[in-house]
């Protein structure tokens, strides 16, 4: 049985969101327009969700400086709007485990804060956030920047603090953090590579989260 912890961060895509439609056509949109680009497949794209698109593009554009990656980023920056996440939708139990869960909430994301509140509130996850914070102006996950930020907000400390992610840098970020992490099999992560930080619990559904529900401890 997962306990009850007086705060929570959570991550965004691939924990609340299946949002990888979205995020990789868009992506891929920017590279149709590259001459001589890269075409990777959509699984090969979804193992950057979460990370900074400087990742993405540096591995895909061996051979380009930091000042032709940054146009890439601005590029891909305006087209993922555009699509008004029309391919993107809610895990199954997310709103059910949200509205239901004790504890303060805060997400925990690699998406600006500004977009992220939008995502938040077009899918109805708004109300139950205590606070919305994304990555604005410091280091992404897996550094450990935004979940100090959120628990800052919150009056989080660490000990009193579940991290709930689905990727590598989640868990990374998490024991940087110093917080307890649950894993969730669902999102975009391998669980192999997930499993290498231990993370304290695992659930496939949000809703293992709820008081007498039974999430795994330690186990993928």
């Amino acid at each position: 049985m997962i306990p009850q912890y007086p705060f929570y961060l959570f991550d965004l895509d691939g924990t609340l969101l299946d949002s990888a439609e979205d995020i990789c056509g868009a992506v891929g949109q920017i590279l149709s327009a590259v001459a001589d680009a890269p075409q990777p497949s959509f699984e090969f794209l979804k193992k950057y969700i979460g990370l900074h698109l400087i990742a993405l593009f540096t591995d895909l554009f061996l051979h380009y400086s930091p000042e032709q990656i940054e146009p890439l980023i601005q590029q891909y920056r305006a087209e993922y709007p555009k699509r008004d996440h029309a391919a993107t939708h809610l895990y199954p139990g997310v709103i059910e485990a949200l509205s239901q869960l004790n504890g303060r909430k805060a997400t925990a994301t690699t998406k600006a804060t500004v977009t992220t509140r939008i995502v938040l509130e077009k899918f109805g996850l708004l109300p139950y956030f205590d606070h919305v914070q994304g990555t604005d102006g410091f280091p992404c996950k897996p550094a450990p920047d935004v979940l100090l930020a959120s628990m800052q907000a919150l009056g989080a400390p660490p000990s009193e603090t579940l991290m709930v992610g689905d990727s590598p840098a989640d868990m990374e970020a998490a024991r940087a953090a110093g917080v307890k992490v649950c894993a969730v099999r669902y999102g975009y992560g391998d669980s192999a590579e997930l499993a290498k930080w231990r993370p304290d619990y695992w659930v496939s559904d949000l809703r293992e989260l709820l008081s007498g529900a039974h999430g795994h401890l330690l186990e993928p």
